[in-house]
């Protein structure tokens, strides 16, 4: 964040009376578990809630212009924070990379899914859930990693698309896809993947997945959404991002 944000959320918090207040937050899907942490964290560290609203990045986007009340934008990737930007929606200079994520490709059955990802060319399966690459960050990840391997026009028979990234985790955890891409948040927890199987997918076979979050205009006056603009940025807060499997 920038120095003058910095500089205005400390004027802020010292002129205001000290109260709790809430902040409406637009959070992409992949960082819904570490944000739910985060925000229970923020409450009690601060006495401010968190109005968390979860959503495919696009999703989310279109709400915002079209006049949705959300304060910050936890984005899934970066352009649509700098497109808010130089739209006018979100403030110059607020943005910043909170995280970078990771594509796995999973499976709740243990061992079905190898180190190696081999089970994209030899393993037996009906349907790969993905989520959708137009709206979803991460969907666009799992395109460009199938590119890549050779593999897209044999596997799009069998592409089962959800709106965003969450949709795509529960249609394997509910195994009515054997398989799926979804974000490594999503099955990790303290540097661990919980259940079933998984190949965390390289960094050289998509673009990265930079994660920017970007103080909105509705929320620039919001003491509670410039402390936790501050918070996000904590030694605390990178902590557990990166317990969930995310780089910074």
């Amino acid at each position: 964040m920038s120095k003058l944000i910095l500089c205005i959320a400390a004027f802020i918090s010292l002129s205001l009376p000290s109260q709790a207040a809430e902040v409406s937050v637009a959070v992409a899907a992949n960082f819904a578990p570490p944000m739910q942490r985060i925000a229970a964290a923020f409450e009690q560290e601060t006495g401010h809630k968190s109005i968390l609203s979860f959503g495919s990045t696009g999703s989310l986007y279109a709400q915002i212009r079209h006049g949705a009340p959300f304060e910050i934008l936890l984005s899934a990737d970066s352009q649509t924070p700098a497109k808010l930007e130089s739209e006018g929606l979100g403030l110059t200079g607020s943005r910043f990379t909170y995280a970078v994520g990771r594509l796995v490709l999973w499976s709740k059955q243990p061992g079905f899914v190898d180190e190696k990802g081999q089970v994209l060319r030899v393993g037996k399966f009906d349907r790969l859930a993905i989520a959708n690459p137009k709206l979803a960050p991460y969907g666009a990840a799992a395109i460009q990693t199938l590119t890549q391997l050779g593999l897209l026009t044999s596997m799009e028979s069998k592409l089962v698309q959800g709106e965003n990234i969450a949709q795509a985790f529960q249609f394997v955890a509910t195994e009515n896809a054997q398989l799926g891409w979804v974000a490594l948040s999503q099955v990790m927890v303290d540097g661990k993947i919980a259940q079933g199987s998984a190949w965390i997918v390289p960094f050289k076979l998509h673009a990265p997945i930079a994660q920017d979050a970007i103080l909105l205009i509705k929320g620039r006056d919001n003491p509670a959404a410039l402390a936790l603009m501050r918070y996000l940025q904590s030694d605390r807060v990178k902590a557990i991002i990166r317990s969930y499997g995310y780089t910074q």
